[in-house]
């Protein structure tokens, strides 16, 4: 197996997909849209070590670490006095003053925890020295680590089914039943759009099917200046995002993803009906062959198409929930900016997926002081802070209120993978080199390459994949089901 012993290291290191990235600027925590996997690491909850068991109890520093529910802001750990560093990727939240704002406000409730941050430009790689060398602070954002490893370095924050009270996605960062992070915000998987383009183009509503959404590309450029569709092809990670429309989104099957990719036969074919797969990479090469994408897709800026969208120039661009924020604070016009679902339809009804983005979790290795003080910082982070709803994030507290919302789209998540099954996509992506959600922007860059230039027909490209994934089939001997 030529490719299998660098499977899961490619997993871990390219994951960090929705992205691969300006880390300042766009999510560092896997793909939001799959099995909720942020940070790279496996899917699915392995065994791996208990941890602390959940307390029940509040009030002082006498509350267990380890149990999230059991603290009560405002009361417990009051009587605390000590500093607790936390680590982190959001550079531009740093430097703004946004993270110290919060820290601020999260004083006037405990004046006597001071919390030092540090945020990090290359927080992939430099979160795992640290993490591994042992010295770096209090909380931090999980990096791309094996879910076997949890219990090795991070304080739990309850079980699985008690966090699953509290939080989104408790069951991302896992282990023998265990939630060890927390996310700080969620990623949903939707279009930007710029409502006033499509209002000039007359575009009425907003798009079901790809052949809507191609039409109402073709209506943009028809009708006005902008570029109806920017690929941001140059910047390669944004390419990446395509990926992330894979699972419940183009099947209506939530187990698609994570239990059947790997075991069926023809995941690229095309089933006739606008939906799949097939019909997903299709929009992108046919708005490339049909000139509804840059002039010269070779020459995007990552950039300047923030405030190019802002201010009309672009109609719609294929990103997560994430960027929701960066294309409103890019410009004069916030209020032009919209995010629709994707526009596939499945037996007359649309999905849109959500995953978390990076998540907090708290050094095992603190004392005690230190790490109820953390587990109160994230809580609070979590619940009070307002940080997920100021992103444009999908909730994460179940209590806390928010402002995202898909009108008449149900909002589910990809379902983890089978028991023994969680390393086998990982396996496939390595051995196939298509690398789904794993930093596989080269394939989805060649399809707008061959689109613009005619070198292949998509029915090419489609059966060029679908023996890249049979041969990994056979030489990792999965078993095919579907």
């Amino acid at each position: 197996m030529k490719k299998r012993v660098a499977a899961l290291a490619m997993a871990a290191m390219m994951t960090m997909s929705v992205i691969g990235c300006t880390p300042d600027t766009q999510p560092a925590g896997g793909n939001a849209a799959n099995s909720g996997n942020g940070g790279g690491a496996a899917t699915g909850t392995e065994a791996g070590g208990g941890g602390a068991a959940t307390g029940t109890e509040a009030g002082g520093s006498e509350a267990a670490a380890g149990s999230y529910g059991a603290i009560k802001l405002g009361e417990t750990g009051t009587d605390i006095t000590t500093t607790i560093k936390f680590i982190h990727h959001k550079t531009d939240r740093e430097q703004d003053g946004t993270i110290a704002g919060y820290i601020a406000e999260f004083n006037k409730m405990y004046p006597n925890i001071t919390v030092e941050t540090e945020g990090i430009t290359d927080y992939a790689e430099d979160a795992l020295l640290r993490l591994q060398g042992g010295n770096w602070g209090d909380v931090m954002f999980i990096p791309a680590i094996d879910k076997a490893e949890l219990a090795n370095y991070y304080e739990p924050f309850g079980t699985v089914d008690e966090m699953d009270g509290y939080i989104n996605f408790a069951s991302t960062w896992a282990s023998d039943n265990m939630t060890y992070g927390i996310a700080y915000m969620g990623n949903a998987q939707g279009i930007l759009y710029n409502k006033k383009v499509f209002a000039d183009a007359g575009v009425t509503s907003v798009p079901k099917t790809p052949d809507e959404f191609i039409a109402a590309l073709q209506k943009i450029k028809d009708n006005t200046d902008a570029i109806p569709l920017y690929t941001n092809f140059a910047a390669g990670w944004t390419m990446g995002a395509w990926d992330a429309y894979l699972g419940a989104i183009t099947t209506g099957d939530e187990t698609w993803y994570n239990q059947k990719f790997v075991h069926t036969a023809e995941p690229f074919k095309d089933n006739g009906d606008g939906t799949g797969a097939y019909a997903l990479y299709k929009i992108l090469y046919d708005a490339t062959a049909q000139g509804l994408i840059e002039d010269d897709y070779t020459t995007t800026d990552w950039e300047s198409c923030k405030g190019r969208i802002n201010n009309g120039e672009i109609g719609t661009m294929v990103l997560g929930s994430w960027a929701i924020v960066q294309m409103k604070d890019a410009g004069p016009n916030p209020d032009d900016i919209g995010y629709m679902p994707f526009p596939m339809t499945v037996n007359g009804k649309q999905y849109a997926t959500a995953g978390p983005d990076y998540s907090f979790a708290v050094n095992k290795d603190s004392d005690a002081d230190h790490k109820l003080a953390a587990q109160i910082f994230v809580k609070w982070m979590v619940e009070e802070s307002g940080w997920c709803d100021f992103e444009g994030g999908y909730p994460i507290s179940k209590s806390a209120p928010t402002s995202f919302a898909f009108d008449g789209v149900e909002v589910v998540e990809n379902a983890a993978a089978l028991d023994g099954e969680e390393d086998l996509l990982a396996e496939m992506n390595a051995e196939s080199d298509l690398n789904f959600n794993n930093g596989g922007n080269t394939k989805i860059q060649d399809i707008i390459t061959d689109a613009f230039n005619g070198t292949k027909t998509f029915d090419e490209i489609m059966a060029d994949w679908t023996k890249e994934w049979n041969d990994a089939q056979e030489e990792l001997e999965i078993e095919v089901l579907y």
